[in-house]
């Protein structure tokens, strides 16, 4: 099957990739990530996917431009798990309209690899594009090559980013571990200044 695959970034590529040619599928890949921020890091992640598709010999399509303005737009006004549903399936619907466009079997995605995104929701957005424009959208659980993926993207020395991409993931990931950080640290320094007879007591 000629197929066409979202990919978010280089290690998650690799076990789906393995997985599918080993199927005897025709992947071609679609960098499409309007959500990661700042620009920097998209650039990082673009380019340690370039790097992995040259040695994997994988062809992949490469968006001209950036539209974080459009994205941002679109994102400001939702809450937290509309904004999720809704970064998914912009990706998703990009994806599935240039397979019809470019007459692909049907569409698929990375986002299936990685066991901290939404499976499930990911999983029902692609089979309600595949009833809706009409194009077959291929599932499978790659979560369970999540180590295999793991390892070979440390072997290769390939970026693996800490966060999922947006601006409000970056905040989740930084900003609270720094906070938590400096709990601790008060924390700490409560303890030093209370009498020692009540220090054993303070964290039970």
């Amino acid at each position: 099957m000629k197929m066409l695959m979202h990919i978010c970034c280089g290690p998650c590529t690799i076990y789906p990739l393995k997985e599918l040619r080993t199927q005897g599928h025709e992947i071609t890949g679609i960098f499409y990530n309007p959500n990661i921020h700042p620009y920097q890091e998209y650039q990082r992640r673009r380019q340690t996917l370039s790097d992995y598709a040259n040695k994997t010999f994988l062809n992949v399509i490469w968006p001209e431009d950036y539209p974080l303005e459009e994205y941002l737009r679109a994102v400001a006004v939702l809450k937290e798990d509309e904004r999720c549903a809704f970064c998914l399936r912009d990706r998703l619907v990009y994806t599935a309209e240039l397979a019809i466009r470019e007459k692909y079997d049907g569409f698929t995605t990375t986002l299936l690899y990685s066991k901290y995104q939404k499976h499930d929701l990911i999983r029902e957005i692609g089979k309600n594009l595949s009833q809706q424009l009409g194009i077959f959208f291929y599932y499978q659980d790659f979560r369970a090559g999540w180590a295999e993926g793991v390892k070979i993207s440390k072997e290769l020395g390939m970026y693996r980013q800490p966060y999922c991409g947006c601006i409000y993931s970056e905040k989740e990931r930084f900003y609270i571990l720094q906070v938590s950080s400096v709990d601790c640290i008060l924390s700490t320094l409560a303890v030093d200044f209370l009498p020692h007879k009540n220090k054993e007591y303070l964290f039970n």
